[in-house]
């Protein structure tokens, strides 16, 4: 089994790193108390094969300390558990200015006057645990998808042999494009289930749904060229030393059209060897 630990700075990048985890995945928890790492911990090691990757997430919010921390790793070591353990990091200047752009509080910034304040003190109070991590990532200048890379590379199905983690996500325009998409790949312009009265309800991952959609000649012969360009440009991307990307396939809601493309494409790239994941963003969503 492997369970992995992410702590770190407010504003590094922490619970976005959860999702990227989830494409790639990890079951995974947020805003865990540290004293809770044990008790999860036993649980998954109970229903061993339902629970193969796990991450979990422990931060200021749940009121993490270095002592806390330490304490919960010793347990783990009692139980005798293998984990790994990764820490979010950025400069103080780059997390002021993503507050201040999200209008969201620091976790502690109720009890100091200034924001900076607030950051350097929780940077003071987690510098034992940045000291321990496996892992430290730097997120301060990271680009758009490097995050998303470093994780696929270091924890992806591909990591231990090195081979590019391909993930493929479909998603609703109605809810915006995904922030770490790589190629963008709309199906919008297809016959749309959604008019179907049987088949509103359903999704692209049920087979009369996908059977509709794939039963016009312009939904196959747009499937074959995405083929195509996956197989002219992916080699190239996998050469260049690239350890993950990220297709997005959108329609509409995010239901229907393009959860059967990303289902469709994702098993074509599986089959080509590529380690793939799919995932659906806005399946769930009304």
């Amino acid at each position: 089994m492997n369970f992995l630990i992410i702590s770190g700075m407010s504003g590094a990048g922490k619970s976005r790193a959860a999702v990227i985890l989830e494409d790639l995945g990890y079951y995974c928890v947020d805003n865990l108390p540290a004293a809770i790492l044990p008790q999860l911990v036993q649980f998954c090691m109970a229903n061993h094969g339902e629970y193969d990757k796990v991450a979990m997430v422990t931060d200021v919010r749940s009121g993490l300390t270095a002592e806390s921390y330490q304490k919960a790793l010793r347990q783990l070591d009692a139980l005798g558990c293998a984990y790994s353990t990764l820490f979010l990091d950025s400069d103080t200047k780059e997390i002021i200015k993503r507050y201040k752009e999200s209008r969201r509080e620091h976790p502690l910034q109720k009890d100091y006057k200034r924001l900076q304040d607030a950051v350097e003190a929780e940077r003071s109070q987690l510098a034992p645990i940045r000291d321990c991590a496996a892992v430290v990532i730097d997120t301060s200048s990271l680009p758009r998808t490097g995050l998303h890379d470093e994780l696929a590379s270091r924890y992806g199905e591909g990591s231990e042999s090195g081979e590019m983690t391909v993930t493929v996500m479909s998603f609703g325009y109605k809810y915006g494009i995904p922030l770490d998409a790589d190629w963008v790949l709309d199906v919008r312009m297809l016959p749309n289930p959604y008019y179907i009265e049987e088949l509103r309800r359903k999704t692209g991952a049920e087979q009369p749904v996908a059977d509709y959609v794939f039963s016009f000649p312009q939904s196959q012969e747009l499937l074959e060229r995405f083929q195509a360009l996956c197989d002219s440009v992916l080699p190239l991307t996998a050469d260049s030393g690239r350890s993950g990307i990220s297709i997005c396939v959108g329609c509409t809601g995010g239901h229907h059209r393009s959860v059967a493309f990303a289902i469709a494409l994702g098993a074509y790239l599986a089959e080509k060897g590529y380690p793939t994941v799919v995932h659906h963003r806005d399946i769930g969503r009304e």
